[in-house]
């Protein structure tokens, strides 16, 4: 009878062992879903300008710069992964608190870079190119701006020290999706350089 108490007892710790946590599985369906949007729109995208009558204008320059910063972001999210698994508290507020501050930095480039749209007149009403060039950048931003929330959730929880070795699972939903959304932005920034 203690065999099979201890065999059932070893098969339940495996099930919880290799089963996923809910709520990051409703991440990953959440960038699956997010993923299924930007390939329609993008695939939507090339058959628009494969019909011809497509505005050419010049990609803002400000693309550079927001990649460069999503980029340093994403490093500095790691940093703060990092930091937590060695439980390393005020590294983790201090790379948390970086990260926020190049996300919100990313989004005043990207609103900068609609200027730039703007003096090429390029426009959200008008021509399909400038159209699909606002809805891309702006969805992106809508989902960096749920990304700075999340964050800033999982830093509040860095002050109340809910956040070390021990107790991860908040940060690694976040840095997934950060680092995602980091992989996304220099996904439509290569696409539109190539197809604008």
């Amino acid at each position: 009878m203690k065999i099979k108490t201890l065999e059932n007892i070893e098969i339940i710790r495996d099930r919880k062992e290799s089963s996923i946590n809910p709520r990051k599985f409703i991440v990953w369906l959440f960038i699956a879903t997010i993923v299924m949007l930007f390939a329609a729109l993008t695939s939507a995208y090339l058959v628009k300008q494969g019909e011809g009558n497509w505005l050419h204008f010049e990609i803002p320059d400000m693309f550079w710069v927001t990649s460069v910063v999503i980029i340093l972001s994403s490093i500095s999210m790691q940093f703060a992964y990092i930091s937590a698994k060695k439980d390393n508290i005020s590294w983790i507020r201090g790379c948390l608190l970086i990260t926020m501050v190049l996300g919100l930095a990313f989004l005043a480039g990207q609103y900068l870079s609609w200027g730039e749209l703007v003096r090429q007149d390029v426009f959200f009403v008008g021509n399909p190119a400038g159209s699909f060039i606002y809805v891309l950048t702006g969805l992106h931003a809508v989902h960096l701006i749920s990304g700075i929330i999340f964050l800033a959730i999982v830093l509040y929880s860095a002050f109340k020290y809910r956040i070390h070795a021990k107790n991860l699972n908040s940060l690694e939903m976040s840095v997934t999706y950060w680092h995602f959304l980091g992989g996304l932005w220099l996904y439509l920034f290569f696409f539109l350089k190539i197809y604008h």
